[in-house]
């Protein structure tokens, strides 16, 4: 990859994820998308895209091509990774936003449709390459790899909070619960579905399910692998979501001040990804944030002695913006490895 021009992204998925990828990236001057794979209409797309975007007039439509001032992307017709042929594009790297192709043989249908790299914005179905979170493990990553994950909102969240916290406290195990918007594959009425559960209408009810992010967490932070519970509440609201952990520390001295404070200086410390909010906010106050964590000062409890109870806000686009962040890393890798070839 010549270091010289910007990275040539391809996307498959224009849900809304998908739409904020490509509306940070149309504002960044590093990253070019060069293709975007969807069923939609193209005509559909734009409208979607327009209708969230902070600065809908830069965007337009000129055939099958989505275009800014400094970009024109191929709208695909695809459905499946198998379908698309990214090797006409000469795309240095996927982002894979569908959440639904995580599995190893998804993503090796995008290597080979010519994509180099693929990323999926979810955490995966089985093993890939890598799992990587920027500011948390950035390191580990290597160019070999090929088939990546930028974990989930959720789980970024959650890694984010318990590598500041666990730099300063120890931390002998927890339970998280995020209080999640409703998602695009649950059902509007009751449907049948993938459980019982999920088979009801999600904007009628408070939905109990399952989170993967404590099966990976010790991918990403090895100390955690075991000692964290994962589950989610999906609920009947679009956007926005909640962080609730709870923590049981070894040291029953520790205060919620204690805690907000290192979470302060966490704030400082990693700029672009999380950030502490001192007034009382909701879940739509956190619309539109490209932070990965929105930690919550106000709403740090401590439990008895030992138990330390935990607020923290977060919304898809900060993932979207994480990664971009990604992509950015493993091209930084090319080009060193360029440069000492």
């Amino acid at each position: 990859m010549n270091g010289t021009r910007p990275i040539r992204l391809g996307i498959m998925g224009f849900g809304q994820t998908g739409r904020q990828i490509y509306e940070l990236a149309a504002a960044s001057s590093d990253i070019e998308v060069v293709a975007v794979a969807d069923v939609g209409r193209a005509d559909i797309l734009h409208y979607l895209l327009q209708s969230e975007a902070k600065n809908p007039e830069i965007f337009r439509l000129d055939g099958n091509f989505l275009c800014t001032d400094r970009q024109r992307s191929r709208l695909m017709s695809i459905d499946t990774p198998a379908e698309m042929p990214w090797d006409i594009f000469e795309v240095d790297i996927v982002i894979d936003a569908t959440g639904i192709y995580r599995s190893e043989a998804d993503m090796q249908s995008h290597l080979a449709g010519g994509a180099p790299r693929v990323l999926i914005r979810t955490l995966p179905e089985d093993t890939i390459d890598r799992v990587i979170i920027p500011e948390i493990n950035s390191g580990a990553a290597d160019v070999r790899d090929r088939m990546i994950s930028a974990a989930s909102p959720t789980t970024t969240a959650l890694c984010l909070l318990l590598h500041i916290l666990s730099e300063r406290f120890v931390v002998e195990c927890g339970s998280m619960t995020t209080v999640h918007a409703y998602t695009s594959d649950q059902a509007l009425q009751d449907y049948a579905g993938s459980d019982y559960r999920r088979s009801r209408s999600a904007p009628k009810n408070i939905i109990p399910n399952g989170h993967d992010a404590g099966r990976w967490l010790g991918h990403i932070l090895p100390s955690f692998a075991g000692k964290v519970h994962t589950s989610t509440l999906n609920v009947p609201v679009q956007e926005g979501c909640l962080l609730d952990t709870t923590l049981v520390l070894d040291d029953d001295t520790v205060t919620a001040e204690d805690i907000n404070e290192v979470m302060r200086a966490g704030a400082k410390k990693y700029p672009h990804s999380v950030a502490v909010v001192e007034d009382p906010i909701v879940s739509s106050d956190v619309l539109g944030s490209d932070y990965s964590l929105l930690f919550d000062a106000k709403g740090t409890l401590k439990a008895g002695e030992h138990f330390i109870k935990t607020l923290g806000w977060y919304e898809t686009r900060g993932h979207a913006a994480r990664l971009l962040d990604v992509a950015r890393l493993y091209a930084s890798l090319d080009q060193q490895t360029e440069a000492a070839s």
